[in-house]
């Protein structure tokens, strides 16, 4: 992984290089591999991470739950699905879709896991949103505020894949930190480490890419 005084100087050049926009743009990084075969399941990156300095933006949150949990997670998640409501999703798939395109991390209650599965598997899993399980009696608001500054790290069968980092209204510095959290991630996934690793990018939403290495 690059020297934090490297990183945080492209961030820098990055910032400088992108004009101000009337909308906060987010900050990606591009990170490409090579010598690794991704048509083998097992080398292929799903991780979810928590930026240190958080994402910029909070992730929205949707929990399946009942009961108490409901209750509980009505005053931290953007949006709370009964398991009756899980039945009227399934009837209806454009619904089902647009509910979970606008959010990007569900959570549940753990003995509604099949329920969702066999119900919900198709729209959720394509977008690889299937939901994590709650432990039984426990307080979401934990779960949920973690959730808020985590992003998810999904390679597929492909060698180049993005992931945000922070967005162009936060410090230089916290958004190294949050470069640095997912270089260390990724290279400890990766049977070489750093030698997998062909380039890296950076890149605002609307503006010039820079590279990282």
């Amino acid at each position: 992984m690059e020297d934090p005084k490297v990183i945080e100087e492209a961030v820098k050049k990055l910032f400088k290089d992108s004009p101000e926009r009337k909308f906060t743009e987010s900050v990606d990084i591009a990170v490409n591999l090579k010598d690794i075969d991704f048509s083998i399941p097992k080398n292929r990156i799903t991780e979810e991470i928590i930026l240190p300095k958080g994402r910029g933006r909070e992730m929205k949150i949707g929990i399946f739950a009942s009961g108490e949990l409901a209750i509980k997670s009505k005053d931290v998640a953007d949006i709370v699905i009964t398991p009756e409501e899980i039945d009227d999703l399934a009837d209806d798939k454009r619904e089902a879709k647009k509910i979970v395109n606008g959010i990007d991390f569900f959570l549940a209650e753990a003995p509604l896991m099949p329920t969702i599965g066999k119900s919900l598997g198709v729209v959720l899993g394509p977008s690889g949103k299937m939901p994590k399980p709650i432990p039984p009696n426990a307080d979401p608001t934990t779960i949920v505020n973690n959730l808020r500054s985590t992003v998810r790290l999904r390679s597929k069968e492909r060698l180049t894949f993005h992931c945000a980092v922070g967005t162009r209204d936060m410090k230089p510095g916290d958004v190294t930190k949050n470069i640095e959290a997912v270089m260390k991630r990724i290279e400890s996934k990766l049977e070489r480490g750093h030698f997998n690793i062909r380039s890296v990018y950076l890149s605002t939403t609307m503006g010039p890419s820079v590279k990282l290495t």
